[in-house]
């Protein structure tokens, strides 16, 4: 992890207007995104056009695009992040025109859930159900975002959002069982 007080002064920065901070931010959270970006690909298909450091510089350049973000902190820059990946990819499912199923496989919600399918229409299916979910209850999509998606652990989780680790587990457990009911109706 890196240090808070370091990413929300570049964040600060950036928002002033600093062209150098987003710069120096990428500096200091690279690491981490290309982690993530790595756990979002296991599974992929090796033929996949989209790798881990395309997909965290496509993440730059949206970000670059979007200078009038208000972003407030280390764990709201990590779950937009977790947002632009996922959109991402999201988009190159919708661009790869694979909107119709074909028999393939449900969503699986378990502690590898980053390892979906980027391009698959699986991933388009689960991102309509957690954009509900944050409308429903951000906190909890959250919660997925920084868990599945950037493959943060609990303890971390519950660091970045400021709750107990007992209430990111428990939050967790219900958001993964609506998730599966919204993903496999009965």
């Amino acid at each position: 992890m890196t240090n808070d007080g370091d990413i929300t002064l570049l964040l600060r920065q950036w928002e002033g207007g600093d062209p150098n901070a987003l710069e120096g931010l990428f500096a200091l959270v690279y690491p981490q995104l290309k982690q993530i970006a790595r756990s979002l690909f296991r599974g992929e298909k090796p033929e996949n056009i989209l790798q881990p450091t395309v997909l965290v510089n496509e993440l730059y350049l949206r970000l670059l695009r979007n200078q009038n973000l208000k972003i407030e902190d280390r764990s709201h820059f990590y779950s937009f992040a977790a947002r632009l990946m996922r959109r991402v990819l999201l988009d190159q499912a919708r661009q790869e025109s694979r909107l119709k199923r074909n028999g393939g496989l449900p969503v699986q919600l378990t502690e590898d859930l980053a390892s979906v399918d980027g391009s698959s229409p699986e991933m388009i299916d689960l991102d309509r159900v957690l954009t509900e979910l944050d409308q429903l209850d951000s906190r909890k999509c959250r919660m997925l975002e920084l868990r599945y998606f950037l493959g943060f652990t609990a303890d971390e989780t519950a660091e970045l959002l400021a709750v107990s680790k007992a209430t990111v587990d428990r939050d967790l457990k219900f958001a993964r069982s609506w998730l599966y009911n919204k993903l496999h109706p009965a």
